[in-house]
């Protein structure tokens, strides 16, 4: 999908008189970067997920909250430090998988292709920034990224819980959450948040 999209993102540049950074290896945050003519930078990852529902999608992992996440003067994994970004946005791709069984070993001749079924298809695109979207717990398992809230209609629309809250409320929520063997490692009895409510309550916040 990236490779789908990149042409549109290079005509979106070119009339907007952005310049465009490309990430240098696959792990390096964000996948584009693109310059102004203010000489301001916008981080632009590209997330996909599928719908699990009608109203729903699997979710997505929307970046770490460790390393250059914490760090923001680090530039290890990332193009740039992470505060000289104005903006952290994400291009989101939801899809439905295929439910029908394909035959992955049948062997299609050249004039067959068209008969060829996708196992995804349709397509719906959004654009919001990154706190916007972002739930209140990591993405998955263990793993040290944050997670993206799952209703359709609020990542569209960009309705997540930070949304109200602000981004700077997101910086400080995630920047300082630990996960359980964080928490261990740093010899804490317990965890200070585990969500937004217990957060808010940890800052002595309403």
């Amino acid at each position: 999908m990236e490779l789908l999209l990149f042409p549109y993102l290079c005509r979106f540049a070119e009339k907007h008189n952005f310049r465009i950074i490309l990430a240098p290896y696959q792990n390096f945050y964000p996948d584009i970067t693109f310059l102004d003519s203010d000489d301001d930078y916008f981080a632009l990852d590209i997330k996909s997920t599928y719908r699990i529902t009608s109203g729903r999608v699997n979710g997505m992992t929307l970046g770490a909250f460790t390393g250059y996440f914490r760090d923001r003067k680090s530039i290890k994994n990332i193009i740039l430090p992470y505060s000289n970004y104005k903006a952290h946005i994400i291009l989101g791709i939801i899809y439905s998988r295929t439910e029908q069984g394909i035959d992955e070993k049948r062997v299609f001749n050249i004039i067959e292709l068209d008969s060829i079924a996708s196992v995804v298809h349709s397509f719906e695109f959004f654009v919001q920034e990154k706190y916007k979207i972002a739930s209140d717990h990591p993405g998955s398992g263990n793993t040290k990224n944050i997670g993206s809230i799952t209703s359709i209609d609020e990542l569209i629309n960009g309705k997540g819980p930070f949304e109200k809250l602000g981004i700077e409320i997101f910086d400080d929520y995630w920047m300082s959450y630990l996960t359980s063997d964080m928490a261990r490692a740093a010899e804490l009895t317990k965890r200070p948040w585990t969500n937004i409510a217990s957060y808010l309550t940890y800052r002595g916040r309403k």
